[in-house]
């Protein structure tokens, strides 16, 4: 029997959280949220759609993006809230890691919203363990700042912001 874990790994998780502020209210930036939607605003996001009855953002949707040197991950929105503003995206790297993605938007003040973001990432292997062990908070916070400034930009100007 092939199995994915070594019954004697002892894999590693770790957890990083960031609250953007986006200026524009939850029904705008939510449906940003989306892997077709963020091509409009954020720049080198390339992704191939798997699966989704909307074509969009929804509960089930299976796409994939390419990996840096390493095998293309697996997303599937595993939860969609659109009531609530909130979306989980459950990501996996084979041979290498899965990660929960949370967003939640919700609203500051008058045509504002708070962006919290959770990524937990899980090692499957010894490569999964290097590779959080190499996810430093400065790596996590240049991303979701550039996020934050690109989403901000676009819904500012129409346009994206180049990194």
């Amino acid at each position: 029997m092939n199995r994915l874990i070594d019954s004697g790994f002892t894999t590693k998780r770790i957890t990083r959280s960031y609250r953007q502020t986006i200026n524009a209210p939850p029904d705008i930036v939510f449906p940003l949220l989306c892997p077709v939607r963020e091509t409009e605003w954020l720049d080198g996001w390339i992704y191939e759609m798997i699966y989704s009855g909307s074509g969009l953002a929804e509960e089930g949707c299976v796409f994939s993006t390419p990996g840096d040197g390493e095998e293309d991950t697996v997303w599937v929105i595993s939860r969609y809230d659109k009531k609530k503003c909130f979306i989980q995206f459950t990501r996996f790297t084979p041979v290498s890691r899965i990660c929960v993605l949370k967003i939640i938007v919700t609203s500051k003040v008058e045509k504002t919203s708070n962006v919290d973001i959770s990524y937990t990432y899980t090692g499957i292997t010894e490569a999964g363990n290097t590779w959080i062990e190499n996810f430093t908070e400065s790596a996590f916070l240049n991303a979701v700042k550039f996020w934050e400034r690109s989403m901000n930009h676009f819904l500012e100007t129409g346009e994206r912001l180049s990194r």
